[in-house]
């Protein structure tokens, strides 16, 4: 049921007193936890906390790709269940902060620390991963390219240089082909 559907309701809703909207609107949004910690960002934090968030998460990032690499044998099951896993991290920051900018560079800095270059032997079962792994990552620099696009051309500026040693990278793995085919430039 959409509220949209329902004029009544809407009508019904916008009469009831203030008080009784309040409680309504409180027992609404405790049932949404990301809902409940956008609007303590929005209401309650400043450009400050935006910029802790972002170092803890780049943090974090950091020391989950320490952990990667210091696992003895770690293979490309390993960095694709890692990619996923900060890639909802990041996710998660810009559903509540709304911020365009900082989920830009923190998807930059995940993309350009994750170890992509796994050579399992063909005949292994972990060879589907780095396929999978190789195809998300792709994916996912594809994503954060149109939202590049989308940005003020100063800020594209600013992250030119960071989008082309990601770019690199994928010509450094031999994934040129595969970027080429879903649109991903060579260079900007």
């Amino acid at each position: 049921m959409l509220l949209k559907d329902h004029k009544d309701l809407k009508a019904a809703i916008v009469a009831l007193p203030p008080k009784e909207k309040d409680m309504l609107l409180l027992r609404l949004i405790a049932k949404d936890k990301v809902l409940t910690e956008h609007l303590h960002f929005k209401l309650l934090e400043d450009e400050s906390d935006l910029e802790n968030r972002y170092l803890s998460l780049e943090e974090e990032i950091n020391d989950a790709i320490a952990e990667l690499s210091s696992l003895r044998k770690a293979g490309s099951k390993d960095a694709l269940s890692v990619l996923r896993k900060l890639n909802g991290r990041v996710n998660h920051h810009y559903k509540v902060t709304k911020d365009l900018s900082t989920e830009i560079e923190l998807r930059l800095h995940l993309l350009h620390v994750i170890p992509i270059g796994y050579h399992e032997n063909l005949f292994s079962p972990m060879a589907k991963y780095n396929d999978r792994l190789k195809s998300y990552f792709i994916r996912t620099t594809l994503a954060l390219y149109k939202k590049y696009v989308k940005l003020h051309e100063d800020l594209q500026f600013d992250l030119m240089d960071k989008f082309n040693v990601l770019l690199k990278k994928i010509a450094d793995h031999n994934l040129q082909h595969a970027a080429s085919t879903v649109g991903l430039p060579d260079e900007l």
